[in-house]
């Protein structure tokens, strides 16, 4: 692993989420660090870039002592997905190798049903950054190349502590068109 990238990217992180601001600005700032300090495949070991067959993986990378941020390296093979969810806490999302769609949705109640809308579908390259915050951050995310992909994800809590950073997967049907 590559300890001068991680470093470099921890510090730039520190000072943009020590800014006090609403989540959405601070997603914004740790967006703006993380692009300047998006980290190569080297900041994982090969047993790490292996992946999993089953499922992505979450590599756990840093944590800040306070718990006011954590860094995390996803690894995707193709196809592999997130769940529909949201998020406790506002995250940034860096692709470091790889091919990531992202699906926005929003929660639509018509005649008493209760349904998921797409609102977004980007596809985010190598070199893409994003941040996104509660409310509003219903997602999904998917590796959508046919290579496996790496992810740098940030996320406003102690993932050590919390275990994840997803506050609630969604079942509700996806209303098309």
């Amino acid at each position: 692993m590559s300890t001068n990238q991680l470093d470099d990217l921890v510090r730039s992180v520190r000072i943009a989420a020590n800014q006090v601001c609403p989540p959405e600005e601070t997603a914004q700032l740790v967006s703006a660090a993380l692009r300047a300090n998006l980290p190569t495949r080297e900041i994982l070991t090969p047993e790490q870039l292996a992946g999993d067959p089953d499922s992505y993986v979450q590599h756990v990378l840093h944590v800040e002592p306070d718990g006011l941020f954590s860094v995390v390296a996803l690894v995707w093979r193709p196809g592999q997905a997130t769940p529909i969810h949201d998020h406790l806490c506002w995250c940034v999302v860096g692709v470091v190798d790889g091919v990531e769609s992202e699906v926005r949705y929003e929660v639509t109640e018509r005649d008493g049903d209760v349904f998921l809308t797409q609102a977004e579908v980007t596809e985010n390259l190598t070199g893409s950054v994003c941040g996104i915050a509660p409310p509003g951050d219903i997602h999904e995310v998917r590796n959508a190349g046919t290579d496996t992909a790496v992810s740098i994800h940030i996320y406003g809590a102690d993932i050590s502590r919390v275990g994840t950073s997803i506050r609630r997967r969604y079942q509700l049907p996806v209303l098309v068109g």
